[in-house]
């Protein structure tokens, strides 16, 4: 080792500091019970042109047999999990069920040409943001939620945490992580060079949360 370099490291040793991780800072956000925490992720979302509902958690596939065929979403596409499962047991009126159960090279035109709306579940939401948190995985892959005009997601009442801070520490993702979670909050948006907003060009044009309770 030359004479310079060991006089760098010298210095360097002789300068180290301890890092400690900062105290989390409280937010006016922490502290709520489960109404202000629903109460707080509604008005979030509905400020970004979001639309929730609470519902029993027992009635969710008797909101969509109503409010499916009445806003004219008849190709519908859910995972090949838990939630195709039980939707695949029903008939609703006037809908066709698709399952996303195959490679996507095999039916890319019909995922973008041919889906009126995408049933999701989620792994949880942030109150203080009005954010959904999803694991794409193969049973609900990421394009679920990302290429359907209008994105359906499932949320449990008790999944919804007060901020992000809360949502890592409690959620354990020190522990690990997929290979990559979305955060959601609200339909997809953006805006020309004059500051014009425009719905649905880059993803869902709407998104609609059922919180089950």
């Amino acid at each position: 080792m030359s004479e310079a370099r060991r006089n760098i490291l010298g210095r360097l040793r002789a300068n180290r500091v301890k890092f400690e991780m900062p105290a989390r800072p409280a937010t006016s956000a922490e502290g709520r019970d489960s109404a202000q925490r629903i109460s707080r992720f509604i008005e979030r979302q509905r400020a970004v042109h979001g639309e929730v509902h609470r519902i029993p958690r027992t009635q969710w596939i008797n909101w969509l047999a109503v409010q499916l065929p009445q806003r004219g979403l008849r190709r519908v596409l859910a995972g090949s999990g838990e939630i195709g499962r039980q939707l695949a047991a029903v008939d609703i009126r006037g809908t066709e069920l698709r399952l996303y159960d195959q490679e996507i090279e095999t039916w890319k035109p019909g995922l973008f040409a041919e889906v009126d709306a995408a049933i999701t579940g989620t792994r949880c939401a942030i109150a203080e943001t009005g954010s959904l948190v999803l694991w794409p995985d193969h049973d609900e892959p990421r394009l679920m939620s990302l290429v359907p005009p209008v994105h359906i997601a499932l949320l449990e009442a008790g999944r919804l945490h007060d901020t992000f801070a809360e949502l890592i520490e409690t959620e354990n993702w020190a522990a690990g992580m997929p290979t990559n979670a979305l955060l959601i909050s609200g339909p997809s948006k953006t805006a020309d060079i004059e500051q014009t907003l425009a719905y649905g060009i880059h993803g869902p044009r709407q998104l609609i949360t059922l919180i089950l309770e």
